[in-house]
């Protein structure tokens, strides 16, 4: 075979890559409205940056079929895999250098193969070597028996679960999941930094067929871990309508980790000042706060349905990526449960991870108390919120909205209103080892008691509480040095930016004190 031919035969073998060299299962796409896992990396990838490895090979088949059908019909094993460039236009060429990986439904279903695993070894590898950012599409059934090319017993001596594990905390990881994604698939999305599922998604750590084997009964394949479980209980970051606005979301969460952009805009920061009710007791939208306080269009929560008495997002302050924590006023007043525990420590975990500075808007009464939150082990859960936000390396400001009681609020600051790089607090502000009303009934309780009659009782009490408010301001506060200092709301931004300028982005992972983020 002359030069010639072999170009011509790989060519072909190129052609077979296309989505359109299998039409019957191209149809089958098309009829469930999905797009195809090369039109998804299309889209999340800039033009004509995409290197593909291992495109050419194929399922590990060969003792039960020809070469040729599996070229036909197992191009890349299922498993498409490469590096390229995404928000070069935002970030620039030097910054936005990714690596990609999706599973292909058209070929056996988005399986993995023994192929396949090689294929994810060696792109990790890559990975770890070049320090890239990773998006994976992880749709797909998971383990596939069928291929017979290796000697097998249980498989379990494969290491891509190991090697992508490793990478937490090395590079941030994006997982996608669209359509069904189990088993070893949901494994991989499990352990992203970002997870990413679009409407009518079922994500479970076994298939119907796995747990029909386990003797659980006959379970459809949609309701092993639709999203209206999988959304609520934490387990999926950011719900979105299809595939199309998956990419368009992985590209925004991948940009905060891209670094500094070098345009934005923002609102009128005198609106700050009208956001927080005169009446102190009033609830408010935290997130409104964050709508003005951050660059316009900036702000990407995530894990919204879960735990909603902490908001997450990931945001920008003059171009610069931010983590922000906030406690909501609207769900319980904000008191930190053990599920908002567990997800401010995490996302701390993110933030420190990739040098993300944090700001975290405190209003809190506080830790929930009682005995139903302490049914929910509430101990350990806030006690690893403050080990989580006492070890940040990254800059901490805390913005004390209004209420900063007792051993939340320290939470919010670090584990204390000095440990963060800086604690301010707005003129709306009160402090407090408990909230004011409660402590003028623990610590009053017998001065009220003498007290006979029942009106003047109260007006004593109402007294009390006003006097408690009026040495709790934020103002008097400030006096005694428990805060930094109380500005005008407005100058919010211009605060965050002293302990936010200067922090560079992203940390050698290769040192000893490299640190994983939780999956949870």
């Amino acid at each position: 075979m002359d030069v010639h031919e072999e170009l011509t035969e790989l060519r072909r073998r190129r052609e077979l890559l296309a989505d359109t060299a299998r039409p019957e299962a191209l149809a089958r796409r098309r009829t469930s409205g999905r797009r195809t896992a090369r039109e998804n990396l299309d889209d999340l990838l800039d033009p004509e940056s995409w290197v593909e490895y291992g495109g050419l090979a194929i399922a590990a088949q060969r003792g039960r079929r020809s070469v040729e059908e599996l070229l036909v019909n197992t191009p890349a094993d299922g498993l498409i895999a490469g590096i390229g460039r995404v928000n070069e236009a935002l970030v620039g060429t030097d910054r936005s250098a990714c690596a990609a990986l999706s599973y292909d439904y058209l070929v056996l279903a988005g399986t993995q193969g023994l192929t396949g695993h090689r294929k994810t070894d060696r792109l990790f590898d890559i990975v770890t070597r070049l320090r890239l950012p990773v998006v994976f599409f992880t749709e797909g059934g998971g383990g596939r028996p069928g291929d017979t090319d290796h000697a097998v017993v249980g498989g379990l001596d494969i290491m891509t679960f190991a090697l992508w594990a490793r990478l937490s905390g090395v590079v941030p990881r994006i997982g996608i999941a669209s359509g069904r994604c189990f088993a070893g698939n949901a494994l991989l999305y499990g352990m992203c930094d970002v997870t990413i599922a679009t409407e009518g998604s079922s994500i479970g750590m076994a298939g119907p067929a796995m747990i029909e084997g386990g003797g659980l009964g006959i379970v459809d394949a949609d309701a092993v871990g639709p999203l209206a479980v999988q959304v609520p209980n934490g387990v999926v970051d950011l719900a979105v309508t299809d595939d199309a606005a998956a990419v368009a979301v992985a590209r925004q969460a991948l940009s905060y980790f891209q670094g500094a952009l070098p345009g934005w805009e923002c609102p009128d920061q005198e609106l700050l000042r009208e956001l927080v009710p005169a009446e102190r007791r009033a609830a408010y939208d935290v997130r409104r706060v964050l709508d003005v306080l951050a660059d316009t269009g900036s702000v990407l929560e995530l894990r919204p349905r879960f735990a909603r008495g902490m908001v997450t997002a990931l945001a920008r302050v003059e171009g610069r990526p931010v983590g922000v924590l906030a406690n909501n006023p609207m769900h319980q007043a904000g008191a930190i449960t053990s599920d908002g525990a567990d997800k401010a420590a995490r996302f701390l975990q993110l933030c420190d991870a990739f040098g993300l500075p944090v700001v975290s808007l405190c209003d809190t009464p506080g830790i929930m108390v009682g005995p139903e939150a302490e049914r929910t082990a509430l101990v350990r859960h806030a006690a690893r919120l403050f080990v989580a936000a006492a070890n940040l390396r990254v800059p901490l400001t805390t913005v004390v909205l209004r209420k900063g009681y007792g051993l939340g609020a320290m939470a919010m600051a670090g584990g204390s209103f000095h440990a963060a790089s800086s604690t301010v607090s707005w003129p709306t502000g009160e402090f407090g080892g408990m909230n004011l009303e409660g402590a003028v009934r623990l610590g009053l309780r017998r001065e009220l008691a003498a007290i006979p009659d029942e009106t003047e009782r109260q007006a004593a009490y109402e007294g009390y509480v006003a006097a408690a408010y009026a040495h709790g301001k934020a103002l008097n506060a400030a006096t005694y040095f428990e805060i930094d200092d109380v500005i005008d709301p407005a100058e919010t931004r211009r605060r965050i930016l002293a302990t936010v300028r200067g922090n560079p982005l992203f940390r050698d992972a290769t040192v000893p004190d490299r640190r994983v983020v939780d999956t949870w």
